[in-house]
């Protein structure tokens, strides 16, 4: 988990529970390793050394990456990196909200070249802005003026990974809390270089889900999947990703995707329980614990 907030981990509690539904329906323990985006970047490396070198070993020791939502930019070059990682060496990711953007950013980057490359949260004066300020908002106003709950998402590609975790439906309503989106006019050359952009709005002018179609499990989506999480019935794009940090991904994708049932008496079936250490930089190294053995 490559995040902002690891030092409290109830910041991210409903994302925890969200891999734990998908933990227990595909039978294995699940080990969360918390790290601090900040401690990826080359700044870190000269300030303190030791927690540089502990977030890498972390990173490159986990079966999955997951990158959440936030705001702000502490943390977003780090953050890129842990997305330029999992995308390289073909590890499970999965991006939610700013973790979505955040795949975008460093996929313009390394991919198109595009070098200055960002969006305009964190640098607005970027040549290149690949995350824009989305034209409804209002810049001035804060209070009231994000793009908040349920919303649907329409399918475009019906051999997807994503789509076919959703059950090969042609939508899905999920819930958002956002005010920046992918910039739609970069779309088609994200497109050309590989990237699909598989789930947009009804418009079809803003994009919520995207996935590269020849990597194991590389999915960002805009929405807040772990809302909607529960025992028994897992989010789709968590269970995605848990599976395909075990193996399973495959025979889940021949079944059809996420389960939709839950035990008669309203359980999962499998009992959990946390531990926690502390690191180097005083982060929680927390532990969600249920089952068989999956690091994220």
């Amino acid at each position: 988990m490559v995040g902002k907030y690891t030092g409290l981990s109830d910041s991210y509690l409903s994302v925890l529970k969200a891999l734990l539904h998908s933990s227990v329906a595909c039978r294995r323990k699940l080990f969360v390793d918390w790290v601090p985006a900040s401690d990826l970047e080359n700044e870190t490396a000269k300030e303190n050394p030791e927690n540089y070198r502990n977030s890498w070993n972390l990173l490159k020791g986990a079966d999955a990456v997951l990158v959440p939502g936030g705001f702000g930019d502490r943390g977003v070059e780090g953050k890129i990196l842990a997305a330029k990682y999992a995308r390289e060496n073909r590890i499970p990711y999965l991006g939610i909200c700013l973790g979505m953007q955040i795949a975008v950013i460093e996929y313009a980057r390394s991919i198109l070249g595009l070098q200055d490359a960002n969006s305009t949260e964190f640098d607005p004066n970027t040549p290149n802005p690949c995350v824009i300020f989305m034209p409804e908002g209002s810049k001035t106003h804060m209070g009231g003026t994000m793009r908040l709950g349920s919303r649907r998402t329409y399918f475009q590609v019906k051999d997807s990974k994503s789509t076919k975790l959703f059950g090969n439906r042609s939508f899905v309503d999920e819930r958002h809390r956002h005010r920046y989106e992918v910039n739609p006019d970069m779309v088609q050359q994200f497109e050309d270089a590989g990237l699909s952009f598989t789930g947009k709005d009804e418009t079809g002018h803003r994009m919520e889900i995207v996935e590269l179609p020849n990597h194991p499990y590389f999915i960002g989506v805009q929405f807040h999947p772990e809302f909607k999480s529960r025992p028994g019935k897992p989010s789709a794009v968590f269970l995605g990703l848990i599976a395909a940090a075990c193996g399973q991904l495959d025979s889940l994708l021949k079944k059809g995707g996420a389960p939709t049932h839950v035990l008669s008496n309203g359980t999962s079936g499998e009992k959990f329980h946390r531990n926690g250490t502390t690191l180097a930089n005083g982060s929680l190294d927390g532990i969600y614990r249920n089952g068989n053995g999956v690091h994220v």
